[in-house]
């Protein structure tokens, strides 16, 4: 049984930020279908929109897996050298980090909006980004802490922060995510402009 329901604009809104331009018509097609014609029936509006919006997260978090992937495991790999590698200066390691860090988040923006052709992709890129590699760094620590928890491994990790500062600072990367993802998305809706026009 067909239906003429139609679902959140906000996440028809948010699919079209996480596809490619090419590719939004074809996808978001189909979603509109299933849910028309097979989960509004069955699950009736609220039930069938919550659906809805579950579709739209994971197209959006697959769109920036190898983002967030990258960010997680250069977190999970400063958290082993700190661990690991003890050291009484953390300046250069520090540096490093934060330069890998921005870097990734800048770029994600930047390819997100480049790929869909608007600039509102870049922050919300980043920041989804930003939440994948705190959930694989959170999982990497954890993992490493169940395997090495002798003595001499729980004093390097005080002596870096401690287990509070692992767990927490990478979820505080999606704040400054979504800035750098406003620059980069900016860099990234020009370029695709610009690309557009000299064709």
């Amino acid at each position: 049984m067909s239906t003429n329901a139609t679902p959140p604009a906000w996440a028809e809104a948010v699919l079209r930020l996480a596809l490619k331009g090419a590719d939004f018509d074809a996808i978001s097609g189909d979603l509109l279908e299933e849910y028309r014609d097979r989960i509004y029936p069955a699950r009736g509006q609220e039930r069938a929109d919550s659906w809805y919006a579950w579709q739209v997260l994971g197209y959006a978090m697959r769109s920036v897996g190898i983002w967030g992937a990258l960010i997680g495991v250069a977190v999970v790999a400063r958290t082993a050298l700190d661990w690991f590698v003890p050291t009484q200066d953390f300046s250069l390691r520090s540096s490093i980090s934060t330069y890998v860090g921005v870097g990734l988040l800048l770029v994600t923006g930047f390819w997100s909006a480049w790929r869909s052709g608007s600039f509102a992709s870049g922050p919300l890129a980043a920041a989804l980004a930003a939440v994948i590699g705190a959930i694989i760094s959170a999982a990497g620590a954890a993992s490493m802490l169940a395997a090495f928890h002798d003595s001499q491994t729980m004093s390097a990790i005080e002596g870096s922060g401690g287990l509070g500062e692992v767990f927490t600072l990478p979820l505080m990367m999606v704040v400054p995510g979504l800035i750098l993802g406003t620059i980069g998305g900016a860099l990234g809706a020009a370029a695709n402009d610009k690309l557009r026009l000299d064709v």
